[in-house]
């Protein structure tokens, strides 16, 4: 019955510690990632937002805000949104999009200190 009431007590205190992390803003979770990555008349401008090249939209300019720290911390401050539509663009750009994801990788870690983790993991074969 004890240890049942520690698990309790360190479960609960993870959670009130969980719920002080600051989180990325969750009001473009909605956007339809699929579709972005499907269209390059859609995906073009966004990344030529995120290398300084081109026009931002909100979405643009708040993505570009974060993708330093998002690689850095391996997304710590994504929602389950965002990181489900990080790995979506990450290796649609890897496997489809190679001279993109070059010149974004050359751009936020230009030391592929981050960004091999990703290349390993989803690179298609």
């Amino acid at each position: 019955m004890k240890l049942f009431l520690v698990a309790c007590v360190l479960a609960l205190a993870g959670a009130a510690f969980a719920a002080r992390v600051p989180r990325y803003t969750e009001i473009y979770d909605t956007i339809d990632v699929p579709q972005i990555l499907s269209n390059r008349r859609l995906l073009v401008p966004y990344v030529l937002c995120v290398l300084d090249e081109g026009k931002c939209t909100p979405p643009g300019r708040e993505l570009k805000s974060h993708i330093k720290e998002a690689l850095e911390t391996e997304c710590a401050k994504c929602s389950p949104a965002q990181v489900k539509g990080t790995r979506l663009v990450i290796g649609h750009l890897i496997n489809h999009e190679p001279d993109f994801w070059n010149k974004l990788v050359n751009k936020y870690d230009p030391n592929h200190q981050y960004t091999k983790k990703y290349e390993q993991e989803l690179r298609k074969v």
